[in-house]
C-alpha cells in the first residue's frame, strides 16, 4: 500500500554507495538484515546502536522491502528524529523525503489524530494547548467548582492529568485510589470536566495526541487495519523509556504484521519520573512471541576498567535481561573513589583535579561533573569563582540564576536595600497576593511623580482609597513584614533570616502546595541557598558575594567545564567524568526511595549506571563524611553503590576512618540490600523531605516568638504637599472623577467626589479641574 501523499521515490533510485553493513560488528550486521518477525535490539552504552538503527531503515529502503512511507519510525527527541534523518539521508539520499512517518510520538501521533479528530468530537483543525493554557483552563474549573486552588493548586491537579493520559486512562478508567489524588476525591470530576471544555474549544494538550490516537484504535477497527497494512515495519529508539500509552499505542500498530524493532537498554532506563516503565522492555518477548534478541555489547566509549565496574554494579538489579559489555580498548585506569570530610573539600578537591587536568592538556570541554541534584552544583560554583574556572550548566540554570533563588534574593535584598525596586517589583506578588499589573501600574505612577522607591510608594497608597480595600490591606501588611524583618537582620544569621522570610510570605507553603517533583526540586535548592548563607555573618556580605559570581560570565566560545544532572547526561559522553556527592540520601536519593522502596533503588542503580558510563578515560567518584544541613553538620555514610563496585576495578583513597573496605563490609551485613532503608535509620542516613523544613527550633533562639504588629507610619515618609492644590480647590481625579478639597496633609487629601463621595488620594493622582 502506497502513501498518496509521500514524495514518490522508488528504492532503485537511492544511491547504492558502500554495502551498509560496511564497518559494523557481527551483533549490527544481524540487527541490520533482520527484517521479519519482531526484533529487540538490546543495545547497551556506548554499543553503535544509532549506527545499527539507520542502517537497518535504509536496508528496507534499499533492499525494496517497503516504500520509504510504509514504514513507522519512532523517536523520543525532535533532535534525534533530525539526527536519524539526516544519517538515512546520506544512505539513501532523496528518499528520504518520502518519510513523514519518521519522528517523535507526539508529532506522529499528531499527524494521525488530523485525519480522525471527528472520532474524537474535534475539527481537524484542533489547536494543542501549551502548559500555561492548561493551567489558566484548570484554574477557571477549579474557581468555577469553589474548590480552594491554594489548597489543591492547577499544578498539581495538572500533574494528576498528565500522569493518566501516560496511562492511558480517560476519566471514567480512574479507580478510587486515583480519583482520591485530587480533591479529596474529586479528580474523576475534574478530568472529565477538563476533557468536555477542551473539545468545547476545539484544543487538546499534548498528553491527549497518544491518547485520543489510542482510543481511534481501540474503538475503530477499520482505522487501526488502516495503519496496520500502511506500516510494514516499525521501529521505535529508546523502548525502554516508553510510557504505558505509547507502548500501548505500538503494539496495537504492530500487532498485524508484527515487523516491530524496538532498540533500548533496560539498564539505562532512568526516567520514571516522567511516566516511563521499564516493564514495557522487559516483557517485549511476551508481547511479542519469536521475537529474536540481539545483544549489542562491544563498546566503543569506555576503558574496561571503567566497563567492568559499571556491569559489577548494574548486576545487583534483579529485574534486567542482562548483558556484559566488552571493549578492545586498553585497560585505562581503574574507577577512583574519593572520600572526603565535607562538601567544600569535595568542591576544592574536583577544582584541584580539573586544574590538574587542565595542565596535563586536557581540554575543559571533556570534563563533566555529573550530579544526583541541582542544588548540589552550588558549591562547585562557588569554588570554580573563585579559582577562575570556566564552567558551564547544560539543561538548566547557573544556581543563582534560577527563578526561586532568585526570588529569595529578591526578598533579601528589599530587606537590605529599601529603595531596590528591581527586587521589589518581584517579589510584590510572589507569591499571588491578588496584586495584579494595576495596582504595580499605581506603585510606579505614584513612585516616579514623588521621586520615591517602590517599597516607600507601597506604604504610601496603603493610607490612601487609590487602591480597593483588600489590595490596600494586602500592601500594608508586606511592608509591616518587611519592617520587622528589616528589624531582625541584626539579630538574626542570613540563613535563619531567609528561612523566615520564606516561611512567613507563603513562598514555601506556594511551593509545598504544588506536590510536583519540580516544586521538590525548588524547595532543595532552597535548602542549599540557606546552606551556602551559613558561611556568612552578615546579609550585605553575602549579596555581594552573590553579584560577583552573577558577574562571573565567561565568552561563549571558551571551553568550560561542564556541570549538569545524571539524567540530563544520558546520551553524552566525556574523557573525564566527576560523580560527587555519593552518600546515602543524596545518592540514592532519599525521597526516591521513600516514595518507591525497592523500584525506586533498582533505578538509581540504573542512573548509576548510566553515569559511569559516560566516562571515557577517567572516573572519579567522591563522597563526604559531613554535610551541612540547617547549619548543624550531619554525619552520613557512602553511598550503598560504592560497596556494590567490584573491588577489582575500583581504587579508593580516603583519610576517614576505616576507608572504602569498612563501608563495604558494612553494607555486606544486610543479605537483603534494601534492608537500611527498611530499618529507615536516620543517624547514619541524610534525609531529603519531599518539602521545605524549617531549621531546629533551637536556631530561632534569637528571633522574637512576637513582634510588634506596626510599622512606621505612612506620615513618616510624608512629602511636601503641592503648592497649587489647596483645600476647597476643584480637582480631577482618573478613577474617582471631579471633586473637591476637604482636607489637607502633606501630600494626603480627603477629597469630596461627585459620583465616588469621599475619598483618599495622594496630591500626585489628582490634577486641577
Amino acid at each position: 500500500m502506497t502513501d498518496p501523499h509521500a514524495f514518490s521515490v522508488s528504492p532503485v533510485d537511492a544511491p547504492s554507495g558502500a554495502p551498509l553493513i560496511d564497518g559494523l560488528n557481527a551483533p549490527q550486521r544481524e540487527a541490520v538484515l533482520t527484517t521479519e518477525g519482531p526484533v529487540l535490539m538490546l543495545a547497551g552504552a556506548g554499543t553503535g546502536k544509532t549506527a545499527a538503527l539507520t542502517r537497518r531503515l535504509a536496508h528496507l529502503v534499499r533492499a525494496r522491502l517497503a516504500w520509504p512511507s510504509e514504514i513507522l519510525c519512532v523517536t523520543f527527541t525532535n533532535k534525534a528524529a533530525r539526527e536519524m534523518r539526516e544519517r538515512v539521508g546520506q544512505l539513501i539520499g532523496p528518499a528520504v523525503e518520502g518519510m513523514p512517518w519518521l519522528g517523535t510520538f507526539h508529532a506522529i501521533a499528531a499527524k494521525m489524530l488530523r485525519r480522525h479528530a471527528e472520532l474524537v468530537g474535534l475539527e481537524s483543525n484542533y489547536t494543542i494547548i501549551d502548559t500555561d493554557d492548561q493551567l489558566r483552563l484548570l484554574k477557571q474549573l477549579i474557581q468555577a467548582e469553589g474548590i480552594d486552588e491554594k489548597r489543591w493548586p492547577a499544578k498539581q491537579l495538572a500533574g494528576c492529568i498528565d500522569r493518566w493520559k501516560n496511562r492511558g486512562l480517560n476519566p471514567a478508567d480512574l479507580d478510587a485510589g486515583e480519583n482520591e489524588a485530587y480533591a479529596n476525591g474529586k479528580g474523576q470530576k475534574f478530568y472529565q470536566l477538563y476533557q468536555d471544555r477542551l473539545r468545547a474549544v476545539n484544543a487538546c494538550d499534548f498528553g491527549d495526541l497518544l491518547l485520543h490516537m489510542l482510543n481511534i484504535l481501540r474503538k475503530h477497527r477499520d482505522v487501526l487495519e488502516q495503519y496496520q497494512q500502511r506500516f510494514k515495519y516499525v521501529m521505535v529508539d529508546e523502548y525502554q523509556d516508553t510510557n504505558q500509552v505509547q507502548y500501548l499505542w505500538l503494539r496495537l500498530l504492530a500487532q498485524a504484521r508484527r515487523n516491530i524493532c524496538v532498540v533500548g537498554d533496560d539498564d539505562q532506563s532512568i526516567y520514571s519520573w516522567r511516566g516511563a516503565e521499564v516493564a514495557n522492555i522487559l516483557k517485549f518477548e511476551k508481547d511479542f512471541p519469536g521475537a529474536k534478541v540481539i545483544k549489542l555489547e562491544q563498546n566503543y566509549r569506555s576503558t574496561p576498567q571503567i566497563l567492568a565496574a559499571a556491569s559489577g554494579l548494574i548486576d545487583e538489579n534483579t529485574q534486567r535481561l542482562g548483558k556484559t559489555l566488552w571493549t578492545e580498548r586498553h585497560a585505562g585506569e581503574k574507577v577512583r573513589v574519593i572520600g572526603v570530610w565535607d562538601a567544600p573539600e569535595e568542591a576544592r578537591r574536583v577544582g584541584d583535579e580539573i586544574e590538574r587536568l587542565e595542565r596535563e592538556g586536557a581540554p575543559l570541554d571533556q570534563i563533566a561533573i555529573l550530579v544526583r541534584a541541582q542544588y548540589q552544583t552550588r558549591e562547585f560554583e562557588d569554588r570554580f569563582i573563585s579559582i577562575g574556572m570556566r564552567y558551564r550548566i547544560v539543561g538548566g540554570f547557573r544556581f543563582y540564576e534560577r527563578a526561586e533563588i532568585r526570588d529569595a534574593l529578591a526578598y533579601l535584598r528589599v530587606i537590605a536595600q529599601g529603595a531596590d525596586d528591581l527586587a521589589f517589583e518581584r517579589i510584590y506578588n510572589t507569591p499571588k497576593r491578588g496584586l495584579g499589573a494595576k495596582a504595580l501600574e499605581k506603585l510606579h505612577s505614584l513612585a516616579r511623580r514623588s521621586g520615591i522607591p517602590l517599597a516607600r510608594a507601597a506604604i504610601e497608597i496603603a493610607d490612601t482609597d487609590e487602591l480597593p480595600a483588600r489590595a490596600r490591606n494586602t500592601f500594608l501588611s508586606l511592608m509591616r513584614d518587611f519592617a520587622r524583618w528589616r528589624d531582625l537582620e541584626a539579630s538574626t544569621s542570613p540563613a535563619d533570616l531567609m528561612r523566615l522570610v520564606l516561611d512567613e510570605s507563603g513562598y514555601t507553603d506556594a511551593l509545598q502546595a504544588e506536590k510536583t517533583p519540580e516544586a521538590n526540586g525548588r524547595l532543595e535548592n532552597l535548602v542549599e541557598l540557606a546552606r551556602a548563607m551559613e558561611e556568612y555573618e552578615s546579609l550585605g556580605d553575602f549579596l555581594e558575594h552573590v553579584s560577583l559570581v552573577m558577574d562571573n560570565e565567561s565568552a561563549a566560545d571558551e571551553e568550560k567545564v561542564t556541570i549538569m544532572t545524571m539524567h540530563g547526561a544520558k546520551g553524552l559522553e566525556f574523557d573525564n567524568v566527576f560523580l560527587p556527592g555519593w552518600e546515602e540520601g543524596v545518592f540514592p536519593s532519599q525521597r526516591a526511595l521513600d516514595e518507591g522502596g525497592l523500584a525506586s533503588l533498582e533505578e538509581e542503580r540504573r542512573l548509576a549506571y548510566v553515569a559511569i558510563t559516560r566516562a571515557k578515560r577517567k572516573c572519579t567518584i567522591l563522597h563526604a563524611a559531613n554535610r551541612r544541613i540547617y547549619g548543624q553538620w550531619t554525619s552520613s555514610i557512602p553511598s550503598r553503590f560504592i560497596a556494590e563496585l567490584p573491588e577489582d576495578h575500583v581504587e579508593s583513597e580516603t583519610t576517614l576512618s576505616g576507608g572504602a573496605s569498612l563501608w563495604r563490609a558494612q553494607w555486606s551485613e544486610h543479605a537483603d540490600p534494601f534492608a537500611d532503608v527498611a530499618r529507615n535509620q536516620p543517624s547514619r542516613i541524610v534525609t531529603r523531605g519531599p518539602g521545605w523544613q524549617r531549621a531546629a527550633a533551637a536556631s530561632f533562639e534569637t528571633v522574637p516568638k512576637r513582634v510588634a504588629e506596626s510599622t512606621r507610619s505612612a506620615a513618616s515618609f510624608a512629602a511636601k504637599p503641592r503648592t497649587d492644590i489647596a483645600v476647597g480647590a476643584r480637582v480631577f481625579h482618573e478613577k474617582f472623577g471631579y471633586g473637591t478639597v476637604a482636607e489637607q496633609e502633606g501630600n494626603k487629601l480627603e477629597i469630596d467626589f461627585e459620583q465616588a463621595g469621599r475619598k483618599r488620594v495622594i496630591d500626585s493622582f489628582v490634577k486641577p479641574a
